[in-house]
């Protein structure tokens, strides 16, 4: 099933995906591996806990990186030209190890290509909750994505 053909987003289309995740602790090391980010604050117990956390945050790109992943199957599977930049990122609250995140996706605007007659530009805001419905993170997205194809119904 491909994600959203420009001519399916509409302002306002409100998308409540089934995945949802349980950060792991290894998850946390493996991102912070392989994107060589050092942190202490993400990696070091002992150090956590001497700050107002008490504990190891999640890399806050490694929600980002979910929640955009989370999202590709509703929204862009097979119907992506290109991701076309990331807008304002904000992390009210923190994420921590074990914590369960769900994900939502809502279309704040839409608007045709200038220069491409088959893609229409979209724009997603991405919302991250956790298991006791905070949001931790929101995340607007722009996507070029591909029109209807001429005879598909």
């Amino acid at each position: 099933m491909p994600g959203l053909y420009y001519e399916d987003a509409s302002v306002g289309h409100l998308i409540k995906h089934r995945l949802t995740r349980t950060i792991t602790e290894s998850d946390n090391v493996l991102f912070c591996a392989i994107t060589h980010n050092p942190q202490p604050l993400h990696l070091d117990a002992e150090y956590a806990k001497k700050t107002e956390f008490g504990q190891r945050l999640v890399n806050s790109l490694l929600t980002v990186s979910l929640a955009t992943g989370v999202s590709v199957e509703d929204t862009t599977l097979g119907t992506l030209v290109a991701n076309l930049g990331y807008g304002e990122m904000r992390f009210p609250k923190p994420v921590f190890i074990n914590d369960t995140l769900r994900i939502e996706t809502e279309v704040t605007a839409c608007r045709e290509s200038k220069s491409r007659p088959n893609a229409g530009i979209v724009t997603f805001m991405h919302r991250v909750y956790n298991q006791h419905d905070e949001v931790v993170c929101t995340i607007e997205r722009t996507a070029l994505l591909q029109k209807r194809p001429e005879g598909d119904a």
